[in-house]
């Protein structure tokens, strides 16, 4: 019976209120993909103008493997964290956070189920963009079972991130700094379009405190050269660091956050 509730609880998150309202809107599912799209072939022109000797001195020898990798999954990131963030300001909005609340899933399952439609966004948005690096003449030599691996604890970590995320959200309502940072700033930190040791010191130092940086760094590894678990080890026992702590942080903070606003009485301000 409780499985059947999760498939049920899927399905209206996943397709009735994702897919099924994110296609309603044709004109904006067009407009999504080209903003996807593009950047590939802006990195693309810009890395052919300066010439492979000069991309060779930062350390890349592929340059357009190197920010397809980047970009793919970066959306990761960036779409989990303000697809919640951004739920829970909506219900906030149309005054329906309190039904939430009073559901028997509550509010916490309704945003571990709004993570996962910003999970399938970024799923279709990655395959997007790794087809137009096929065409672009990228050699795919994948490892699956360690880029399963390390995509898994990239979006584990991403949904601590989000509840913390939601908890300033329910807080302060309007003005998220985790939000705008790991929607905006990862593009910088986290090497994804060129690598962070490039940056001054003090950034490389910030960068590694990002599992994005980890992250991309094994999935270039697993996706372009094959490495399996075996040369990936390093990175996925990083990852799983980052998991322990951001996790627990992520979801008492979000706890934290929500039980002050109901004793207040602001949780359905906006």
């Amino acid at each position: 019976m409780e499985s059947k509730g999760i498939l049920t609880k899927l399905y209206s998150f996943l397709y009735i209120r994702g897919f099924k309202v994110w296609t309603s809107y044709r004109t904006q599912v067009a407009l999504t993909i080209l903003s996807w799209v593009l950047p590939v072939f802006t990195y693309y022109f810009v890395g052919t103008s300066l010439g492979n000797s000069l991309v060779e001195r930062i350390g890349v020898k592929d340059y357009t493997s190197f920010f397809v990798i980047g970009l793919a999954f970066q959306g990761y990131v960036s779409s989990i964290i303000t697809t919640v963030s951004g739920r829970i300001r909506n219900e906030q909005l149309y005054g329906t956070i309190e039904y939430y609340v009073l559901s028997r899933s509550g509010v916490t399952s309704f945003l571990f189920y709004s993570a996962i439609w910003g999970f399938a966004v970024n799923t279709i948005n990655a395959f997007i963009i790794m087809s137009v690096g096929l065409g672009l003449g990228i050699k795919y030599d994948i490892n699956w079972l360690s880029s399963i691996i390390i995509s898994v604890l990239l979006i584990l970590s991403t949904l601590g991130l989000s509840f913390l995320s939601a908890a300033f959200t329910m807080v302060i309502k309007q003005g998220n700094p985790i939000s705008l940072f790991f929607s905006t700033f990862t593009t910088l930190l986290g090497g994804v379009v060129f690598p962070v040791t490039a940056m001054p010191i003090p950034l490389t130092y910030l960068s590694y405190a990002l599992p994005l940086t980890w992250a991309l760094q094994g999935l270039r590894g697993s996706f372009l050269d094959g490495e399996g678990i075996v040369q990936e080890g390093g990175i996925i026992l990083v990852l799983l660091v980052f998991n322990v702590i951001l996790i627990p942080i992520g979801v008492l903070a979000y706890k934290y956050a929500f039980r002050k606003a109901r004793e207040k009485g602001t949780l359905s301000e906006y």
